[in-house]
C-alpha cells in the first residue's frame, strides 16, 4: 500500500497550490480543486494506514508534502527559497529518514 501513501503526498500538494491559488477563497476553480484534492488525501492516508505504522506513514506523507509544497512554491508563485528554507528542509529530509530507520514509530 506504499503507492496510496505517495498518491495521497501528491493529491495534499495539489491541495495546498490550490489552497494558494484561491486567492483567499475568491477563485472558485482552484477552491473546488482544493476541495478535491484534500479529500481524496484524506481516504488515500486512511488506506495507507491499514499496512502502514501511523509514524512512519505521517513522518513521510508531512515530510515529502512540505517539500513538495515548496518546489510547486517556487515553480509556480514564484516564491522565495533562502539558504535557512534549504537548511530546514534537509532537516526535515534527515527527521523522515531517522523515523523510517529508528524502529520507534508506530
Amino acid at each position: 500500500m506504499a503507492w496510496t501513501l505517495l498518491a495521497a503526498i501528491a493529491a495534499e500538494i495539489v491541495g495546498t497550490l490550490s489552497l494558494k491559488a484561491s486567492d483567499g477563497f475568491t477563485k472558485w476553480v482552484p477552491v473546488g480543486i482544493m476541495v478535491v484534492a484534500y479529500g481524496l488525501t484524506f481516504w488515500l492516508l486512511a488506506l495507507a494506514l491499514t499496512t502502514m505504522e501511523v509514524g512512519r506513514a505521517y513522518a513521510i506523507w508531512a515530510g515529502l508534502g512540505t517539500i513538495g509544497a515548496t518546489i510547486g512554491g517556487v515553480l509556480l508563485f514564484g516564491d522565495r527559497v533562502t539558504a535557512v528554507t534549504i537548511v530546514g528542509i534537509g532537516v526535515i529530509i534527515a527527521g523522515v529518514v531517522i523515523v523510517n530507520i529508528s524502529g520507534a514509530h508506530g
